[in-house]
């Protein structure tokens, strides 16, 4: 038995929307709270299940976990104990590897299984531990599990081969207690950078230039709790924002910050479609005639992966030959082969897909091979003649807090149903 999620096309989207907190940032603050000596309270806290695996690591090293509301959490680590991280929780989800740098840095010893989430090709954790060892680590490798082990972690020099956010903040984590100064160079720029980074300034680090590329962070002995709000989640902003560009008479997108968006909002321009930009909110209205564009993902402040996938399924309505480049995941096209299905014409040569429209799409049995494979074959069932059955939705649930009930609300005819 499988629950699946259906969706009737060519209802037209009206009404407004309200984006969640930013999944890439909760399953960063949440391990990073594990530093404080005292409770921190996270609100914005997005209802999606990897806040409910990294609750259950959590609880597993004795942190109190307190979740208050719908959107806020309290964790409480003051009578934490450095356990071994090797239960399956672990291997459902990558942010799981945060709690490499927040127990190396609190604790200088670590006993983690190899981390797991959505499979996009080679993400190596490699520059993480790399870093964990120019700041003085040992590491060893055993039976699948990663041990870490440094009694006096020393600040020093790092530079990111590749401008690795999840690099960034993991080392940003185990620095914060390091003796003197740790420089990362080549670091990450992202938002979710600055999140994080504001955190632990909060609780007490000293970090600075968190959204350059040169981040400065003096080792300091004690880190208190505090209060956090979680910025807006830019990748679940920018999906609405192309589902509006596809599917709507007429939508709001609140709770926004149009800054993070550049990059998307300036494709959608070109690309045709009717947007109105305000202070935390974009509205679209519906859009005609929309035109090819290329596209080439990029780190931060460029056009971001997580979105080419949901873009994609607009670009098949779009006139002329469309053509995305991915340089950051190069595998992370099997979306395409789920949108030909569905009456698409999309030629993939790797780095790149071909993208001939505009092409009329038609319901069909489609499967969510990852989190952003699952957004845009729901853009693609919103515009398609019939109704579309979406199976996998266990990743769609990963990243998109009641995707269905927030779709119905607009005016979609989305439903689940559990099928043999």
């Amino acid at each position: 038995m499988e629950e699946v999620i259906k969706i009737e096309g060519k209802h037209a989207l009206e009404g407004t929307v309200r984006i969640s907190g930013s999944k890439n940032a909760t399953v960063a603050l949440i391990p990073a709270a594990i530093l404080a000596n005292g409770p921190v309270t996270i609100c914005g806290v997005p209802e999606i299940s990897d806040v409910q695996s990294l609750s259950v690591l959590l609880r597993d090293l004795g942190v109190l976990v307190d979740i208050r509301s719908s959107d806020t959490i309290v964790i409480d680590p003051t009578s934490m104990e450095n356990r071994p991280l090797v239960q399956d929780a672990v291997n459902k989800l990558r942010a799981s590897y945060y709690f490499m740098g927040a127990l190396l840095g609190k604790y200088g010893h670590v006993e983690i299984k190899m981390p797991g989430g959505c499979y996009l090709g080679p993400r190596p954790i490699d520059l993480h531990l790399k870093g964990f060892e120019a700041l003085g680590a040992e590491i060893r490798y055993d039976h699948g599990s990663y041990i870490l082990d440094a009694p006096q972690l020393t600040g020093t020099k790092i530079f990111l081969d590749i401008a690795s956010v999840g690099a960034t903040i993991n080392i940003m984590m185990a620095a914060v207690h390091a003796k003197g100064r740790t420089t990362i160079e080549n670091a990450a720029k992202e938002p979710e950078i600055i999140d994080v980074a504001t955190l632990l300034n909060k609780m007490g680090a000293n970090i600075r230039g968190a959204g350059t590329n040169v981040i400065t962070i003096d080792g300091v002995d004690q880190l208190a709790g505090c209060f956090h709000e979680i910025i807006p989640d830019r990748i679940e902003a920018a999906t609405y924002i192309v589902l509006a560009a596809a599917a709507a008479k007429e939508v709001r997108i609140d709770n926004i910050i149009p800054h993070h968006l550049e990059a998307l909002l300036s494709k959608l321009k070109e690309i045709g479609t009717d947007l109105e930009i305000g202070v935390d909110n974009v509205v679209i209205r519906a859009s005609r005639d929309l035109k090819a564009a290329d596209i080439k993902t990029l780190p931060y402040p460029g056009f971001a992966t997580d979105i080419q996938q949901p873009l994609t399924a607009l670009l098949t309505q779009a006139q002329g030959q469309s053509i995305v480049t991915e340089t950051i995941y190069t595998e992370r096209f099997k979306h395409c082969q789920e949108l030909n299905k569905m009456g698409a014409n999309i030629n993939v040569m790797i780095p790149s897909s071909f993208i001939n429209g505009p092409t009329p799409l038609s319901g069909a049995e489609v499967y969510a091979t990852d989190l952003r494979c699952g957004a845009c074959l729901v853009i693609a069932g919103l515009i398609a003649d019939g109704v579309t059955t979406i199976h996998n939705i266990y990743h769609i649930e990963r990243g998109y807090e009641h995707i269905d009930e927030k779709l119905t609300a607009l005016g979609a005819k989305i439903w689940r149903e559990t099928v043999e």
